[in-house]
């Protein structure tokens, strides 16, 4: 068995797509329960209490097994964004009290409209806002520095041929062009002007005529 399915890291649309079938998922168990405990009659016209137990049990069992999923997958993607803990395990800790305060809710909730289950809804906000947080958390190595960086050409190395090539040329090629490109000190024998022998000076190409 593979575990690196249980052990990658996942990006912000792995997450939500996973998030939203753990979603589906739940809801999905919680209909089963139901059907295959009281049905949606029964647990209509049931009274809070032992009735419900086993229906209670089978809700908080499949809700911790999904809470372990969700825990997962929000370990992975904070890692992938190398995220809070205190916000990793905030989402943990409230992903499974939500779970049980769930199936207490399911033991004693009444079907007359009366009942209003704030805290409950209140966590469920809460949950939502850290999944959030998790969700949009940036990628390692995502920032435009970390591209940027990422993209520089300062430890390019060619291959082996090619380099030693194009240091050979360029080893050869230093002197001939320092040659070329050095400047002529003006106190050079090469930077005064050719004279003759006998000393007079070189006569200019125009203008000539009548000079021995």
């Amino acid at each position: 068995m593979d575990l690196s399915m249980f052990n990658s890291n996942i990006g912000r649309l792995r997450f939500f797509f996973y998030s939203a079938a753990l979603l589906v998922a739940e809801i999905v168990t919680f209909v089963l329960c139901v059907v295959g405990s009281v049905g949606f009659e029964g647990l209509a016209n049931s009274k809070p209490g032992p009735s419900r137990e086993g229906l209670a049990a089978a809700v908080l069992v499949t809700s911790l097994v999904i809470v372990l999923f969700r825990a997962n997958f929000a370990w992975r993607r904070s890692r992938d964004a190398q995220g809070s803990g205190w916000i990793l395990w905030s989402y943990i800790v409230f992903s499974t009290l939500f779970a049980i305060l769930q199936a207490g809710t399911v033991l004693v909730v009444k079907f007359d409209g009366e009942d209003s289950h704030s805290g409950l809804n209140l966590l469920g906000l809460a949950l939502v806002g850290l999944w959030a947080v998790i969700l949009a958390g940036k990628q390692a190595g995502g920032g435009s520095a970390d591209m940027a960086s990422s993209l520089s050409f300062d430890d390019f190395d060619p291959p082996g041929p090619l380099h030693s090539a194009s240091a050979t040329g360029a080893t050869a090629l230093a002197p001939a062009y320092a040659t070329r490109a050095a400047p002529v000190p003006s106190n050079h024998p090469a930077s005064q002007p050719a004279s003759p022998a006998n000393g007079r000076p070189r006569p200019g190409g125009f203008g000539k005529r009548g000079l021995v």
